[in-house]
This record gives structure tokens, C-alpha cells and sequence, in this order.
């Protein structure tokens, strides 16, 4: 059975620098610390983490909503993709980013705190 969560994390800067970084493959790379790849249309592939992670843009509403197909090189070829959505709501102090994955195989590791770990952690220190 697959496995869906939700997590959030404010960031002290607006939703529109958030969706800009999060899909600009250089930016990617400098908040994340993982080799990055990808272009902000509608289609377009993308890989971050030096190819550890893939997937494609299904859905790009600019400054407030990222839809991607996603996976890691842990899946099995016979695993669907999962899905991100990611939604970016304005605050007082700049912004909270929402993530919803989706379709994640049961068999995978825990990637509610990899987000954590891997994206929310870096990407506050480098928005400061």
C-alpha cells in the first residue's frame, strides 16, 4: 500500500523566491547542496541530488503551486512514480511551503524526515 504525508516549514522570504529557486536547477543545487538539473516549464524533466532523485513538472502555478512527479533511485523499476505538490502560501514573515507526497511505495525510507533533513534544514540557511 502506498503511503501519502504532508509536512510543512516557513521560510523568512517571499513565495515567489521560494517556486524561483525550487525550479532554476543552479539555485536548486545552492539551497539544497545537491547536484541539480531542470527548467521551469510545464513537461520538463528534472533531477536533483546528482540523479538521485527524478521526475517531471505536471503542474506550475508561478509563485504559489509546484506539482512533480517524483522518485529516487531506491524505487523499483516496477514502482509507479510518486508525487509532490507543493504549495506556497505568503505569511507576515515571508512564507510557509506545504509539501503533499503522495504514492510513495511502502517499502521506501522515511521521507517525511528527509524533507526535513535533505531540503527544509539547507534550504533555511540559505535563505538565511
Amino acid at each position: 500500500m502506498a503511503i501519502d504525508f504532508k509536512t510543512s516549514a516557513r521560510f523568512s522570504v517571499s513565495p515567489e523566491r521560494i517556486y524561483s529557486a525550487w525550479l532554476d536547477a543552479k539555485e536548486h543545487e545552492a539551497m539544497t547542496g545537491g547536484e541539480a538539473s531542470g527548467t521551469a516549464e510545464v513537461g520538463a524533466s528534472f533531477t536533483a541530488w546528482g540523479g538521485y532523485i527524478s521526475g517531471e513538472n505536471l503542474e506550475l502555478l508561478p509563485e504559489s503551486k509546484i506539482v512533480q512527479s517524483w522518485r529516487t533511485a531506491e524505487f523499483a523499476d516496477e514502482d509507479e512514480d510518486s508525487q509532490i505538490e507543493i504549495a506556497l502560501t505568503p505569511t507576515d514573515e515571508g512564507c510557509e511551503l506545504t509539501l503533499a507526497h503522495s504514492n510513495i511505495p511502502d517499502n521506501q525510507p522515511d521521507y517525511n524526515q528527509g524533507w526535513d533533513d535533505h531540503y527544509f534544514t539547507p534550504m533555511k540557511a540559505y535563505f538565511g
